[in-house]
């Protein structure tokens, strides 16, 4: 299927899962794909053109492999699952117990990066559950992460596996948490932006709008592009022209995230203790207006650079060695003041669970 194609599939899905008081505006073709493919996971530069790409779909019943599906090569012939037969009993096998581990070799002989394993009427026992237990009062949220939660359970049961668990430890929040997260980040009639620019010229934007318990709003660029007037090539002027186009059009904003396009997919995958507060310190990203529980993140993350800096130069030097117990204690001291940011609400870290998902 084409990149468009694609990207009206999942536009037309959003439109029919989000309630009728969501709207979608200003997104176009091209731009729905750029945004798409931002989220997309990468490897290296280097290891891009050669990486698996896509993923394997299998459906098996009683570790007999009903169907086996490529995501982008199509369908494949269950009876090539293993090299050997002795690689094909073992799947069944661990297909039959719910082992992930199984996944692994399937997904690389066919260049996968991924794996899915259902057994037979799994989808079918997930929305039967979700109906069970879903309330004509939930809203959106909780309809996502009842969802999500119902899932972990099938995995949990063997009657959904996944390779490579990238997921595995990261809690499902509640719909409480979710709410005061949004509070912290957006609070009611607000809105929060990305702003991503690219040869002088505003690359995409994303704009969600806060109404009371979600976003009515979900916006793109090209509501935004001609209110935008001729840019100067300089990012760091124009992402003002960009702010105000959003707070005429939408609403103030709450919290705003503005760079370049490089440096926000380097830093997207960057694991460096420091890497986003040096970024902010220099202006390669710009956040304004920045909420206080952003900023303390951030703060928290120029600690841990320093410390983790000192640490490197204390070992090194023998009689600064003394040093190093007591610098883990500063450490613990900050770890434990990360209670009141994003990732103490959230109960996890949202830029390591973003690596997590991005990385290959």
């Amino acid at each position: 299927m084409r990149p468009g194609l694609i990207a009206r599939d999942c536009y037309a899905r959003a439109r029919a899962v989000l309630t009728t008081d969501v709207r979608f505006e200003g997104w176009t073709t091209e731009d729905w794909v750029r945004f798409l493919r931002l989220w997309q996971a990468r490897a290296a530069p280097e290891l891009e053109p050669t990486r698996p790409c896509g993923g394997v779909v299998v459906v098996h019943e009683e570790g007999e492999i009903l169907k086996l599906l490529h995501t982008r090569k199509g369908r494949l012939d269950p009876a090539t699952a293993g090299a050997t037969r002795d690689e094909a009993d073992a799947l069944a096998l661990a297909l039959r117990a719910g082992q992930p581990a199984a996944l692994g070799p399937l997904a690389r002989a066919n260049h996968a990066s991924w794996a899915l394993a259902l057994r037979l009427g799994a989808l079918d026992e997930v929305m039967e559950r979700f109906g069970a237990r879903a309330a004509r009062s939930d809203d959106f949220t909780a309809q996502s992460l009842l969802l999500v939660g119902i899932a972990r359970e099938m995995i949990g049961e063997g009657a959904i596996t996944t390779w490579p668990q990238r997921l595995r430890g990261i809690p499902v929040p509640t719909p409480h948490v979710v709410r005061r997260t949004l509070d912290v980040l957006c609070g009611d009639g607000r809105a929060m932006a990305l702003g991503l620019f690219d040869g002088g010229s505003l690359w995409t934007s994303f704009v969600a709008r806060r109404r009371g318990p979600g976003f009515d709003v979900v916006a793109g660029p090209d509501e935004l592009r001609p209110a935008l007037g001729l840019l100067s090539g300089d990012w760091r002027r124009d992402y003002r022209h960009l702010v105000q186009a959003i707070e005429a059009r939408y609403a103030p904003l709450a919290f705003g995230c503005f760079a370049e396009l490089g440096t926000f997919r380097a830093l997207q995958t960057d694991a460096r203790p420091g890497a986003w507060s040096r970024a902010v310190a220099v202006r390669d990203v710009i956040i304004a207006p920045m909420p206080a529980a952003v900023g303390m993140a951030l703060g928290f993350d120029g600690t841990r650079y320093v410390l983790h800096a000192l640490r490197a130069i204390t070992g090194r030097i023998s009689p600064l060695a003394a040093m190093g117990p007591v610098l883990e204690g500063v450490r613990a001291r900050v770890g434990a003041l990360t209670g009141d940011d994003v990732s103490g609400l959230l109960g996890f870290d949202p830029l390591g669970l973003l690596r997590k998902l991005l990385q290959r």
